[in-house]
């Protein structure tokens, strides 16, 4: 299996794979680019990655410095997250389609802290990331430890808020751009990771706004680890490459 990594300004990328659909993958909280590989989930989908069919292209976290930085108001922590996606938009992303050929649509995958980055980037920016792949998420900033008085930096990074309120054009394109997978265990920590009922909320909104999405909710011995992440994409990954 090709594997190489490269560091771009912010952080690195690590890649796996030689051809096939672009995934960019975000790790759980204060995750790093190597963070796939030691726990399992490259080796889960190794087939998949040797028949050309998929390549994966896992980054840094920004974490520390932005969301899971809880002695700051969650506005400024919002207002960080922009350096981040930055970084994604005009260091990653441009590496992606260098380094694929530029022929193929990036889909989104992450879990835990991961799945939110996955599905925020892709209705941030649906035309680049029109798949996302969301593993035992929390949607919903809002809950993250958070103080202080919010603005717009938390609104527009806050799914929960900003999927109630698409209207118009704009969600009649998302309707027609955007594909969602929303999976999450029962298990232990999906509850007080607050993914069992960020999940099915998220699909709720999903479902009233008529963006297309699948939820996939797994049993109570299902918990927030990485097994059930492997054992997940190993289902799924198969249907979008």
């Amino acid at each position: 299996m090709r594997h190489y990594s490269v560091h771009l300004e912010l952080g690195t990328v690590a890649a796996y794979g030689h051809y096939g659909r672009p995934l960019l993958v975000f790790p759980t909280e204060k995750g790093n680019a190597w963070e796939w590989g030691d726990n399992g989930m490259v080796a889960a989908v190794e087939d998949l990655i040797e028949a050309g069919r998929v390549k994966l292209y896992c980054v840094d976290s920004y974490d520390e410095g932005t969301w899971s930085a809880h002695h700051l108001p969650l506005e400024e922590r919002a207002r960080r997250h922009d350096a981040y996606e930055n970084w994604i938009l005009n260091f990653v992303v441009p590496h992606i389609n260098d380094d694929s050929g530029g022929d193929a649509r990036i889909a989104t995958v992450g879990c835990s802290l991961g799945a939110y980055h996955a599905l925020n980037f892709a209705f941030r920016r649906a035309d680049l990331f029109p798949l996302a792949m969301c593993f035992s998420g929390n949607y919903d900033p809002g809950t993250w430890n958070a103080w202080g008085e919010r603005g717009d930096a938390v609104y527009f990074n806050n799914p929960a808020d900003y999927v109630a309120n698409l209207h118009g054009d704009h969600l009649n394109w998302l309707r027609e751009q955007l594909s969602i997978l929303l999976v999450c265990g029962q298990g232990m920590w999906e509850d007080t990771t607050g993914a069992l009922a960020s999940t099915p909320a998220m699909a709720a909104l999903l479902r009233d706004k008529g963006i297309r999405h699948e939820l996939d909710l797994w049993g109570p011995d299902t918990p927030h680890d990485w097994p059930s992440w492997r054992a997940q994409i190993t289902k799924h990954l198969p249907r979008f490459c």
